[in-house]
């Protein structure tokens, strides 16, 4: 039995409870541990888990920051394919997730909204070295969860290794690499039906095969996701409309040619299709939504990396390339924003391209200091075609005529950013027991909008909610507009202390800052063609930047049969970047507000009764809330003083395993796993440009519980696990959408879904 209970390393008071395997080709650590689940006197005990989180290999009870860690048997298990698993199952994380594609988490309480519509999200992603989370919008993939290393979800700000948008974390999905030496395959199937009636399948499939003997060796994954949905479009007529199609794969090359030489290439490509949304509207009934096409979320991402590591025996040399391509649709109803009174829609299309260079030299382990510096590069082009639309028969019907097709507004527009910056972090061993840490990033970033030739705008909006009837439309042409370059530059720090109690007890206290790059609006200077008297559309927002003081400890105790991790942070979040929408047009806008406090305790325990048992918590309190704000602030966000931040005060989860054997070839288990969350509000309280109006969307979601319950057995290399997720069909509100002119604005669980998981080779 190998236990797999602490796999999380809080660098605030992590506790995670039974998840991480040790990752298999880490070193073994610098005191010989028992790594098969047992002391050397045959009691059961937590496996050592290692991540690179500090960008080398360290034991996760070692690193001084708050890390939980997910192995590719533990995801496979549990059904862990997308971000809900891992937010699940993360101390202080949820993810804002209402619809396939739309996904955005949240640590920590750093979240004005759950949508962060045209912001980078507080949260990173990355895959391997690729950040895929720098588009900025709602629409992120969410990437395949199969042939994965290890999954890392560090928390708190990593703005000295990571960079911008880490502010409130980082997520970093690791791909396993190619073995030099077997030939290898694996698989996994699952097939599942949702709600009763809609199925679940999954195909995973991975061949590694070595080219030339310890040097060379391909290996190759791949995925296909047919989901049948459980919404049902009243506006469309379609039944269980929000089916996902997802495809794709990867294929990474690794080349040895030398024990110091390591080239590692890889491409990777990822198409996802829902049908439609997964928002709802509840007063319309259960599980169901309204538009009059499906709202599309849709994307396609592809990945080209290039990475070199080189040994020079003091350190090793990496360099990592990576050119990313993002396509996306966002086509969405907005017949809510005037009642259903009049066809009112946007078909938005955008296109991402991306390239990221890192340079980095990291320092041979020994001696008494560590040392990590680098260089980082990123720049992006993202194009965006804005295409507001009208219907076709409601036009013919009513008579308006002049529009050059049921398209009443188009804006072609695109932006730059780009980031250059420095980093390095620096440990210094006092003795064996006391280490010290300091990191800094000095970066510079800018921002810049455009506006190009040939898109037009109309008085539509005026003339069909007036009433007319049988009148030309004025089509106006819209100006090429070159906007104002937005400049940050500045410093991230670090510092932490950590301080061995003894050989499994570790305490620190870190200080650490995090930043967004900042952000120009498209359509800056726009007055309102419904009120003129309503806000002029701002230039953007600058960075926002933010402190947080974080102690806590972590470690084993009762030969290693209970772990516990818990972690206390303070955090100040300054110039806070926000996303709002004037009320006459829904026009979205960023600005900056003045500032907010969040604290709290994140804690994670595991223990190991016996052999076949294994137990966890995990879970935080959170205290997040706007304490600065001037009456200009107010009045453009819609924010107060004291008002709550988009996140839960509390949220738990309990988790069991109990392994028993069925007979000498097959061992079974049986797993359950229950999750708290509480409610928490969706946006800012009030309506902006109307300081004192309360927004008509200000809601809260539900306080909510949720049950998943396995049964499994392994027989040698396949594993067949029968399971129920949502045991008793919860459909609590879990997301609110903060803008108006969304008719279905609400998330909540997928319904029961019962099945069956087939693997070979995990």
């Amino acid at each position: 039995m190998k236990s797999r209970i602490l796999g999380s390393v809080s660098a605030a008071l992590v506790l995670f409870a039974p998840a991480a395997l040790a990752q298999e080709d880490a070193p073994a650590p610098a005191t010989a541990q028992p790594q098969d689940g047992q002391s050397a006197d045959g009691e059961a005990v937590q496996d050592t888990v290692y991540v690179t989180a500090t960008r080398r290999t360290e034991d996760i009870q070692d690193v001084p920051i708050s890390i939980s860690a997910f192995a590719q048997r533990e995801l496979s298990e549990k059904g862990i394919v997308g971000y809900e698993g891992l937010a699940a199952e993360t101390p202080g994380v949820i993810l804002n997730k209402p619809s396939a594609n739309f996904n955005n988490f949240t640590a920590r309480g750093l979240a004005i909204n759950g949508y962060n519509a045209n912001l980078q999200s507080t949260v990173a992603i990355y895959i391997d070295e690729v950040p895929i989370s720098a588009n900025g919008n709602s629409t992120i993939l969410d990437p395949n969860l199969f042939d994965v290393e290890r999954v890392e979800f560090l928390r708190g700000p990593q703005g000295t290794l990571f960079g911008s948008g880490s502010l409130a974390g980082a997520v970093r999905i690791l791909n396993k690499n190619p073995d030099l030496d077997e030939f290898q395959y694996s698989g996994l199937v699952d097939f599942g039906l949702i709600d009763e009636d809609s199925v679940r399948q999954r195909y995973n499939a991975m061949v590694n095969m070595p080219i030339v003997e310890d040097q060379l060796a391909l290996r190759v994954v791949g995925f296909y996701r047919n989901e049948g949905g459980w919404v049902d479009n009243i506006g469309t007529g379609e039944k269980d409309a929000n089916e996902l199609v997802n495809y794709g794969g990867r294929a990474i090359l690794l080349a040895e040619p030398t024990d110091r030489l390591s080239v590692r290439l890889l491409y990777s490509h990822e198409k996802s299709n829902p049908r439609d949304s997964s928002l709802i509207s509840p007063e319309l009934g259960e599980r169901v939504k309204l538009s009059d096409r499906p709202d599309l979320y849709q994307g396609k991402l592809t990945n080209i990396n290039a990475t070199i590591d080189y040994d020079f025996d003091w350190a090793t040399f990496t360099s990592s390339s990576t050119s990313t391509s993002y396509d996306q649709k966002f086509y969405i109803d907005l017949a809510g924003t005037f009642g259903q009174a009049i066809p009112f829609a946007l078909d938005a299309d955008a296109y991402d391209d991306i390239f990221t260079q890192e340079l980095r030299l990291a320092s041979a382990d020994g001696g008494n200091w560590d040392w990590t510096i680098g260089g980082f590069y990123f720049t992006k082009r993202r194009d965006v075609d804005l295409n507001y639309r009208s219907r076709q028969d409601f036009l013919d019907m009513r008579g308006l005529t002049g529009l050059p097709s049921e398209y009443y507004q188009r804006a072609y527009n695109y932006g730059r950013s780009n980031e250059l910056a420095a980093f390095g972090e620096l440990t210094y061993h006092v003795s064996d027991r006391l280490r010290l840490i300091g990191g800094l990033r000095y970066g510079n970033t800018d921002a810049q909008g455009f506006a190009e030739d040939g898109g037009y705008n109309s008085n539509y909006l005026a003339v069909a909610l007036g009433g007319f009837s049988n009148i030309p439309l004025t089509v106006t042409p819209l100006p090429v507009v070159r906007g104002e370059k937005a400049k940050e530059k500045g410093p991230s720090y670090k510092a932490s202390i950590s301080y061995d109690f003894s050989d499994d007890v570790t305490t620190y206290a870190t200080y650490a800052t995090g930043f967004r790059a900042p952000v120009r609006n498209a359509r800056a200077g726009l007055a309102s063609s419904l009120d003129p008297t309503e806000i002029i559309i701002p230039d953007g927002a600058d960075s926002d930047d933010l402190k947080s003081y974080e102690a806590g400890v972590k470690g084993f105790w009762f030969d290693r049969r209970l772990s516990a991790n818990i972690a206390a942070y303070f955090i100040e979040w300054n110039d806070i970047q926000v996303q709002a929408n004037r009320v006459s047009d829904q026009v979205q806008f960023a600005t900056n507000i003045g500032g907010a406090e969040s604290k709290g305790l994140e804690f994670e325990v595991g223990w190991l009764p016996t052999h076949s048992l294994s137990l966890g918590l995990y879970g935080s309190f959170n205290d997040a809330k706007v304490t600065d704000l001037t009456p200009e602030e107010a009045a453009i966000s819609g924010a107060v003083l004291g008002a709550r931040m988009a996140a839960p005060k509390f949220q738990a989860a309990l988790s069991m395993k109990y392994d028993f054997t069925i007979n000498a070839e097959a061992d079974g288990f049986f797993t359950a796993n229950l999750v708290h969350v509480g409610s928490f509000p969706g946006q800012l309280p009030n309506t902006p440009g109307r300081p004192t109006v309360p927004s008509p969307t200000y809601d809260f979601t539900d306080s909510w519980e949720k049950v998943n319950l396995s049964l499994g057995a392994n027989f040698d290399d396949w594993t067949v696990i029968g399971y129920v997720e949502n045991v008793f069909d919860d459909d609590s509100i879990t997301y609110v959408h903060p803008e108006a002119f969304a008719e279905s604005r609400y998330g909540t669980h997928i319904p029961r879904t019962i099945g069956i998981r087939i693997s070979k080779g995990i």
